[in-house]
């Protein structure tokens, strides 16, 4: 069933487990995701950054994710991630995404507060959820995830609830997007913090990379969503190199890539606790 987050993230926050967006960018991955989340009867968000619409346009995949989500045994939420100008948001919208996040956290301050303001007040009225970013979630090829300065204050992060009114709030404690060079290490201290102080439920944007250990301590610590895309890639890649050595066909190596994505999503279900939550 199509959901928003609100739908989802308030339960888990109260019960003190994590509800996973899986980025997809083809029906490959999709299906992997759903058929992940219904074997484990596991809540789960679904969706697509705009930094990945040059690998699957919005208008191409939407109505795929949308369709699954509806058909789906378990709660889905389609969420557009990380998006970056008003207009993309607004597309996802119209094209019946439940969810949106606005990144305004590069720019300045007070345009990220009235930028997401206005993008919570549109969303609301489509019935949508909206997520916003406060800090600097890093890029690991840089590794400027490793500059503390960047990391989300408890006082940043009361304030943009509050001027904003976001359902969902992702925030820097020393995760970064893409492949770690080196282990991250998470300022779990900043975290628990920023948990104290609101009452919005947290997110944590570069998953793919962290440890079980690391995973299990920042559900602990108050984070209610985990982004994951990275690890289906990987998962991705060695499904083809695989199939190529095992001389498969076209659409073998198709189904691999399939039964090999729905594994690390499975396994991920099980380390952030929502399995049976649906």
């Amino acid at each position: 069933m199509l959901v928003n987050l609100n739908d989802v993230l308030k339960k888990a926050q109260q019960e003190h487990y994590a509800v996973g967006l899986f980025n997809t960018t083809d029906t490959d991955m999709l299906e992997a995701v759903i058929a992940a989340a219904e074997e484990l009867r596991s809540p789960v968000i679904i969706g697509t950054a705009e930094v990945l619409l040059p690998a699957g346009e919005l208008k191409l995949i939407a109505p795929a994710i949308i369709a699954a989500a509806k058909r789906a045994t378990v709660p889905v939420v389609v969420h557009y991630d990380h998006g970056l100008t008003f207009h993309r948001c607004m597309e996802a919208l119209q094209l019946g995404f439940s969810s949106v996040m606005f990144d305004g956290s590069a720019g300045e301050y007070d345009k990220n507060i009235a930028d997401t303001c206005e993008i919570v007040k549109i969303a609301h009225a489509f019935g949508a959820s909206v997520e916003g970013e406060i800090g600097h979630v890093g890029q690991a090829a840089s590794e400027d995830n490793l500059h503390t300065d960047m990391y989300t204050t408890a006082d940043e992060a009361e304030a943009y609830v509050k001027a904003t009114g976001v359902d969902a709030l992702a925030i820097a404690i020393g995760t970064a997007h893409g492949v770690y060079k080196t282990k991250p290490q998470l300022n779990l201290e900043r975290l628990c913090e920023i948990r104290q102080r609101i009452d919005t439920p947290l997110v944590l944007h570069g998953g793919s990379g962290l440890s079980d250990e690391d995973f299990r301590n920042t559900v602990r610590d108050g984070i209610a969503k985990i982004n994951i895309f990275t690890d289906l890639c990987l998962a991705g890649n060695r499904a083809m190199k695989d199939g190529l050595e095992q001389g498969l066909a076209y659409l073998d190596i198709r189904n691999l890539k399939v039964q090999y994505i729905k594994e690390v999503v499975m396994n991920k279900i099980r380390l952030f606790g929502s399995e049976n939550k649906a």
